[in-house]
């Protein structure tokens, strides 16, 4: 099995350098891309157990490698997965559903075009009576890693920043 244990900078590897490497692909959803510490298989069928820094988010493109494995490079790529995206008539629509979306900490995909998320039949209803138009797709989703870089969707302290943080998270 291969064990990945480092995140690489696509400027530290050349084109000539990625030739003699083998390369392998991951393909990861954003909830799967959350995870530092987890075994997958490649798109090629091979093992490999994920042993990066705890808080490591990993993005589409992003390469990894191993310690005792330097011929070998692995590709995360954004697998795609359902989401809901939501367009708006104007900016400010579209940024007022951000807002509202971003009050209930859900993960979040923010363009100057779009809204994606994950399916969610109540948020999906939020977004309908703000006048967005909402449909259902299956696409890569690359949502916001979070204002302090958090590594997961799922905490929300922000206790190393001095904040306090209560308020109603009911959907």
């Amino acid at each position: 099995m291969l064990v990945l244990t480092q995140r690489l900078s696509t400027q530290n590897i050349n084109s000539a350098e990625q030739g003699v490497l083998q390369t392998l692909t991951l393909a990861l959803d954003a909830e799967e891309r959350t995870r530092s510490r987890h075994r997958f298989v490649t798109v090629e069928g091979k093992e490999v157990n994920l042993q990066l820094p705890r808080g490591t988010v990993l993005l589409d493109g992003d390469l990894l490698k191993g310690e005792n494995h330097e011929s070998v490079l692995v590709k995360v790529i954004a697998k795609p997965e359902p989401v809901i995206t939501a367009t708006a008539h104007s900016a400010l629509e579209l940024l007022r559903a951000a807002y509202h979306l971003g009050n209930r900490h859900v993960p979040l995909e923010v363009t100057t075009e779009y809204l994606r998320l994950s399916p969610d039949s109540v948020l999906q209803n939020m977004l309908e009576q703000l006048g967005l138009h909402v449909k259902e797709e299956i696409l890569p989703f690359q949502p916001e890693s979070g204002a302090y870089g958090s590594s997961s969707h799922s905490s929300h302290s922000h206790s190393d920043r001095g904040h306090s943080h209560a308020h109603n998270h009911d959907r």
